[in-house]
């Protein structure tokens, strides 16, 4: 069923089509979400308070636009109100047991082993971005979204979201070549 088709039925009383919505893109707005805060936790909780708004502004959805972009806009939004209001955390650049510095090449193979630790050290990376930098990495490279959806989605201009996309990718790399995860030279 088309999104326009699940809105208008939603918007017409049916339990069962905004069910479907949920159903639909409630992954993606968890991840979303769980990025930009780095707590599950606290993302399905951020997202059943975006179903919950979406659904009360049923009404303004431009069915012009995609519903996941709209979705992802309201869930962006209300994780940055709680970014705001939670307190500042300090994420240091190693884990636990981990050393830091430049000693960590790049693996030259595939060891499950490397893959874990870099795997972390993307992670600790996302973590440390601005959350609208997070935002649109997520929404670029795991939801698949255009720069025109990420801009509709964070409420930015195209132009903006094609610089926040840059600019996270190059902090990324900052971030990990400082971590000893340079590409080889």
């Amino acid at each position: 069923m088309t999104e326009a088709r699940l809105v208008a039925e939603a918007l017409s009383g049916s339990s069962s089509a905004f069910e479907r919505i949920v159903r639909r893109y409630q992954r993606p707005v968890i991840s979303l979400i769980a990025r930009m805060t780095g707590d599950v936790a606290l993302a399905e909780e951020l997202a059943q308070d975006t179903f919950v708004k979406a659904y009360r502004r049923l009404q303004a959805f431009d069915t012009t636009r995609r519903l996941s972009s709209w979705l992802f806009r309201i869930a962006h939004n209300t994780a940055i109100d709680a970014l705001r209001r939670a307190p500042r955390r300090e994420v240091p650049l190693a884990g636990p047991g981990e050393r830091e510095g430049p000693h960590m090449a790049a693996p030259a193979r595939s060891d499950p082993v490397e893959q874990e630790v870099l795997a972390r050290a993307l992670e600790t990376a996302m973590r440390e971005l601005r959350p609208e930098f997070r935002a649109a990495l997520v929404l670029r490279y795991e939801e698949g979204l255009s720069f025109d959806e990420i801009g509709h989605a964070l409420g930015i201009p195209e132009a903006t979201a094609r610089s926040h996309v840059h600019r996270a990718r190059k902090d990324m790399a900052r971030r990990l070549a400082r971590a000893g995860w340079a590409p080889p030279e």
